[in-house]
């Protein structure tokens, strides 16, 4: 008889080649996603003289420096990059999807969507969002360029083993609430370490309420709080979203593979180190107000005071944010004006998002500019479609292609100095969106909602008698 075991116990323990000091391991890789920014490792294996490995288990995306605007085109060191990538492609014969291909998008966003993403994997990338993947029962999280050398070459990662949290969310949120917002919520409450070095499975009624697009934003979000991963146990709507996938398994072997996934829930007398509960009932729409992603508050809350904290370390760092931030203490977070708005990257640009920040906006305009960038090829040409692109552009927002985009801002879209964003990105770091940008982190709802009124204002009313 075996002992009870989590979710993450069985995915780890099935992945171990062999075992070093210090609770590390050495693991197998089933899925290695690359993009532009890996030619680093690519450079390290020519130096030596090495092949991939394992060519059909490692995937290219462009995404992270692809332009997005119609029209645009790469060059200089873009254009380098992105033809770096085709040609180490070409060379080591493993897939891409690339500028043109009709899969291209944001790596964390089509990976799963193609497929690729399956339950009781492993998964990496030379991103620290990979974590996002762990929606679907992976083990997914973000390596550095020294580990995706050392993949590509031998399809193999050291790690140390983490400790494991259970983060429940039961209740039932209110419309306009959605995984965004659970996000944010559990980030401001435990704080930017609050997981840190643990893996996270998500559970409870909340949890399981929502859609695969909801759990990949939950899920992408964990790194933000300190975790190793994130990850939700496969369920109904976890095969229901993976059938017939291009990359899932087909016929028989979706049988098989389906009896495997079932097993990978985490036995009932299995322990976690941590235990965490959170109630989604309690929640309003959450915005960030200062520059780390725990820095945020529900939309009907004021701004912290900086007077009001005992502790001198932590009233500084409010006060320097709200200096960053260019707002004052004890006011009120909604009707802060914006200067622009950004719907995208691979937290909040999946069709799901789409269609709820299209439900706000159709038949009213923005009274601030916009971008609206999808998370892939595939998205972008189910919105047009539906018809949603061209509610975007008649209330007066760009309707863009599929990359990362402003989320990073390595492409050139970016929010110039001292203008304010209201973003469905994951990151409201000091210049994260360009030098001297100030980001507030909010849902698609809540971004389309800061479009039409010009500011961080409750979304809710604007949903009200709206289908999504």
């Amino acid at each position: 008889m075996t002992a009870p075991r989590t979710l993450f116990e069985k995915i780890w323990d099935r992945h171990v080649i062999a075992r070093g000091a210090d609770d590390a391991a050495l693991l197998w890789v089933d899925r290695h996603f690359v993009h532009e920014g890996s030619h680093h490792a690519f450079g390290k294996l020519a130096d030596r003289g090495l092949a991939v490995a394992q060519p059909a288990l490692t995937f290219g995306v462009a995404d992270h420096y692809v332009p997005t605007r119609a029209g645009q085109a790469p060059g200089g060191a873009i254009a380098r990059m992105i033809a770096t990538l085709e040609d180490n492609a070409a060379r080591h014969g493993f897939a891409l999807f690339g500028v043109g291909d009709p899969r291209q998008g944001i790596v964390h966003v089509t990976g799963p969507e193609q497929g690729l993403t399956l339950p009781g994997m492993i998964v990496v990338c030379g991103d620290s969002h990979t974590s996002g993947h762990g929606a679907l029962g992976a083990f997914a999280f973000g390596i550095g360029a020294t580990d995706v050398a050392h993949v590509l070459a031998t399809q193999t990662i050291w790690q140390r083993r983490p400790k494991t949290m259970r983060l429940t969310i039961d209740g039932r949120p209110t419309p306009g609430v959605g995984a965004k917002d659970m996000a944010l919520n559990w980030i401001a409450t435990l704080g930017a370490d609050g997981a840190r070095g643990h893996a996270i499975e998500y559970d409870g009624s909340a949890v399981r309420a929502l859609s695969v697009e909801g759990r990949l934003t939950l899920c992408n979000l964990s790194i933000e709080g300190g975790a190793r991963c994130g990850m939700v146990a496969p369920d109904e709507t976890t095969l229901d979203w993976l059938h017939g996938r291009a990359y899932a398994p087909q016929g028989e072997h979706w049988d098989r593979a389906v009896a495997q996934w079932r097993a990978l829930a985490t036995d009932p007398a299995a322990m976690f180190d941590r235990e965490v509960a959170l109630d989604a009932g309690e929640l309003a729409p959450i915005v960030t107000w200062g520059t780390s992603p725990e820095e945020a508050l529900p939309i009907t809350a004021c701004l912290p005071d900086p007077a009001r904290v005992k502790d001198p370390a932590r009233a500084g760092t409010i006060a320097a944010s709200l200096d960053y931030m260019d707002l004052k203490a004890g006011r009120p977070i909604a009707d802060t004006p914006v200067d622009q708005v950004f719907i995208g990257s691979c937290t909040n640009a999946r069709i799901e998002d789409l269609r709820v920040a299209a439900a706000v906006l159709a038949g009213r305009r923005a009274r601030v500019p916009g971008l609206v960038s999808p998370g892939s090829s595939r998205i972008k040409l189910q919105a047009e479609q539906e018809g949603l692109d061209r509610i975007f552009t008649e209330a007066g927002l760009e309707w863009a292609n599929a990359g990362c985009s402003m989320c990073v801002g390595m492409n050139g879209d970016v929010v110039a100095p001292g203008k304010r964003c209201a973003s469905t990105t994951n990151r409201n770091f000091r210049g994260r969106q360009g030098p001297g940008a100030r980001t507030h982190l909010m849902s698609p709802a809540m971004v389309a909602a800061a479009a039409v009124t010009g500011t961080l204002t409750d979304c809710r009313p604007l949903l009200e008698g709206r289908s999504v």
